[in-house]
C-alpha cells in the first residue's frame, strides 16, 4: 500500500472514530421516534365510549403491547397482561385498553390518598411532545384512573387533586377482563390553570400533530403497596419509574 492509501485509510478511521464517540447512549432506540424510546401511529376515529372493545370503528385499529416492567418483577399471564389501541379526533384522544387482572383492588375510596397502589390505568400525555420535567408544573399529564373512573394527578404545589373533567372513562369487567374506554381532552400545560374559576380550553387536534404519551397500569394483588407497575414504554437505566417526573420517557404519538 503506498502513502497516499494509508493517509486515506488514517483519515477513514478518524472519522469513523469521531462519529461513534459522538452517537448518544441508546441511539438505535431513540434515533426511529425523534429522540422517544416508541413510536405510536394514531388513525382517526370517534368511538363510542360504551367500554366495548366491538365497536366497527376499532376494528382496524392495531393492538400494542402493555408489556414493560416498571416496579416489581414480570407478573405472569394469569395475574396480569394488557394491550391498547389509539384514536383521535378533533376533541379527543381516544384510549382502549384490554386489561387481564385476575384482582380488582381500591383500597383508598378517598381517592387522593396513595392512589398508586390501587389498580388503576395511568394515562401520561405531554401536549407539544417537548419533554422535561413535569413533576409540579403542567408541562406534562399523569392521569391516575381509578377504578371508579376519577382521575388525579399533581398539581404545582405538590397536592393531589382531581382532573376528572380531562377523561372520560368506561369501564366494563367481565371476569378477569377489563375493558377500558377513555376520552382524553389535550391540554397545553403552558396555559392550562388550576386556579378556581379558570377557564381551560382543550387543544382542538389536528393531522401530523405530535404527543408525547405513554401508558401504564398499576397492579395490587392484595398488598399494602402495588407489586408491578406496568408500561408501554421502554425505559433505560435503573429506575425506570420516572414517567411521574420525566416527560422525556414517553413515546412519540403521531396523529394521522
Amino acid at each position: 500500500m503506498n502513502k497516499e492509501a494509508y493517509t486515506a485509510l488514517g483519515i477513514v478511521v478518524l472519522i469513523l472514530a469521531f462519529l461513534w464517540t459522538e452517537q448518544p447512549e441508546n441511539s438505535a432506540i431513540k434515533e426511529p421516534s425523534e429522540g422517544h424510546a416508541l413510536l405510536i401511529n394514531a388513525g382517526y376515529g370517534t368511538p363510542l365510549l360504551d367500554g366495548d372493545a366491538k365497536d366497527s370503528v376499532w376494528a382496524d385499529v392495531p393492538w400494542r403491547p402493555l408489556d414493560q416492567v416498571w416496579l416489581g418483577q414480570p407478573p405472569a399471564a394469569a395475574d396480569f397482561s394488557g394491550r391498547y389501541k389509539v384514536l383521535w379526533d378533533e376533541n379527543n384522544l381516544y384510549l382502549l385498553a384490554e386489561i387481564i387482572d385476575d384482582t380488582l383492588i381500591d383500597r383508598h375510596p378517598d381517592g387522593l390518598l396513595k392512589y398508586w397502589d390501587d389498580d388503576c390505568l395511568e394515562i401520561f400525555v405531554d401536549e407539544d411532545a417537548s419533554g422535561g420535567n413535569h413533576q409540579y408544573n403542567y408541562n406534562a399529564f399523569a392521569y391516575h384512573i381509578a377504578l371508579d373512573g376519577r382521575v388525579v394527578d399533581i398539581q404545582p404545589d405538590s397536592s393531589f387533586a382531581f382532573f376528572n373533567d380531562h377523561c372520560l372513562t368506561r369501564r366494563s369487567t367481565q371476569g378477569v377482563v377489563s375493558t377500558w374506554e377513555v376520552a382524553v381532552k389535550i391540554f397545553d400545560g403552558s396555559l392550562y390553570s388550576d386556579a378556581p374559576g379558570a377557564e381551560n380550553t382543550p387543544k382542538q387536534l389536528r393531522s401530523g400533530k405530535k404527543i408525547g404519551f405513554a401508558l401504564a397500569y398499576c397492579d395490587n394483588d392484595h398488598s399494602a403497596e402495588r407489586e408491578n407497575f406496568i408500561g408501554s414504554v421502554p425505559v433505560m437505566g435503573p429506575d425506570k419509574n420516572r414517567g411521574w417526573i420525566d416527560a422525556g420517557i414517553f413515546g412519540l404519538l403521531v396523529l394521522e
